[in-house]
């Protein structure tokens, strides 16, 4: 169960890092290549990412400082790759890039994938929700609908072959609500198992990250 959460959160979790430009000319003209790139360490944006900001500047006639940019970075990823920051990062459906060196990663990563595992119970218990509160809307919309055939069918002038019709939908409505009430049942229970769910990771990381 575990991995099957931890694999929804790394799938669910994929966010581009970067695919319009990444600066602005104003940016590019500061010249601020320092700060970027600790601001882009701090992030856990890759290496490559100095690839964007050189494309994003050309335009302007701005070549980057890559010497002060990398160098920056590096301060910037030890901000990065710590404990509590690779869980706010997995808690957050955040994806990893792999820039963490392996002295650091070996304490980021499981607290990054605790945090996937978190973000996936929140979110398991929010499409659950969802799905009972839509499973809810539309059998009330189906009962709005019966009785506006009810309605239809007291209707004077009628022949019998046109009540026979309204009373044929009726019945197919009241099929298709029996089926959404089965849903919304099993919604409820996927709300339960959820809740239960988060419970159980919020138990097993206890205080290891602080309140969150």
């Amino acid at each position: 169960m575990r991995k099957l959460i931890i694999l929804a959160a790394a799938t669910a979790s994929v966010l581009t890092l970067g695919s319009c430009a990444t600066m602005s000319e104003d940016q590019c003209l500061a010249g601020a290549w320092g700060q970027q790139g600790y601001a882009d360490g701090r992030s856990g944006q890759p290496a490559s990412r100095l690839d964007d900001h050189t494309s994003a500047c050309a335009k302007y006639g701005v070549i980057p400082d890559a010497r002060s940019y990398y160098s920056a970075r590096e301060d910037g990823l030890r901000d990065y790759c710590t404990p509590s920051r690779g869980f706010q990062a997995g808690r957050e459906g955040s994806s990893y890039a792999n820039v963490c060196p392996p002295q650091l990663e070996m304490d980021f990563l499981p607290a990054y994938r605790d945090g996937q595992m978190v973000y996936a119970a929140e979110q398991a218990l929010s499409s659950a929700r969802s799905s009972v509160s839509s499973l809810g809307s539309r059998a009330e919309d189906l009962d709005e609908k019966i009785r506006a055939k009810r309605s239809e069918m007291r209707a004077s002038g009628l022949t019998d072959e046109q009540r026979e019709q309204i009373r044929d939908r009726i019945g197919e409505i009241r099929r298709e609500r029996e089926g959404v009430l089965r849903d919304w049942r099993r919604a409820q229970d996927e709300v339960i198992d959820a809740e239960r769910r988060l419970r159980e990771v919020q138990y097993q990381l206890g205080n290891r990250y602080g309140r969150w």
